[in-house]
């Protein structure tokens, strides 16, 4: 039932663009595994090996500490509607940071200039494996809309309450990590 692939075949790209919701899985040594939820229309597939995603302010910033600390990162799609089908995107990832112009031109490139209200960071991940199994056991649920909630409330905290959201919540992980948004703030 599971089959391996070493890259993202076009039949592949065609499922991911038709899902609503990913998950993300990142760990470093000894601490906690995170696994994260992700929507809003922010995933992209750049090339075969690499794809992307536009990463918004959240209650912390897990990911990008273990990124910076290990690397490693799986990306789930599960097919909710439709033919059942798991696929994961094995790899190493890293953080684009906001202010660089590698962010810049990503944003450009990748989402149309489209910036939504407390973007964070762009994660790409390099991917080395891409893995589909059955799903079969997944039940099937029908989209109904993204919700606001999370743009709503960054547009009302603003660029400067965001930045101070930033200070207090997303500078390092729960276990301790460094997740770069310190230095991140300090430039800015």
């Amino acid at each position: 039932m599971a089959q391996m692939f070493k890259t993202i075949a076009p039949t592949i790209q065609t499922f991911i663009e038709r899902q609503h919701i990913f998950f993300t899985a990142t760990a470093a040594e000894a601490t906690r595994i995170n696994l994260s939820p992700k929507g809003a229309d922010s995933f992209r597939v750049l090339d075969p090996n690499q794809v992307a995603y536009l990463d918004q302010t959240g209650s912390g910033n897990e990911a990008a500490a273990h990124l910076r600390a290990d690397g490693r990162m799986t990306i789930m799609f599960c097919s909710f509607e439709g033919a059942p089908m798991i696929l994961r995107l094995y790899g190493r990832g890293r953080t684009v940071p906001r202010e660089s112009e590698e962010y810049a031109a990503l944003l450009t490139s990748a989402f149309d200039g489209r910036e939504p209200p407390g973007a964070r960071q762009i994660v790409v991940l390099a991917v080395d494996s891409v893995q589909t199994s059955c799903g079969y056991a997944v039940p099937t649920f029908e989209f109904v809309a993204d919700r606001p909630v999370l743009e709503n409330w960054a547009s009302r905290k603003g660029e400067d309450g965001i930045r101070e959201y930033w200070a207090e919540k997303n500078v390092e992980s729960i276990d301790g990590l460094p997740t770069g948004m310190r230095e991140r703030l300090a430039t800015a």
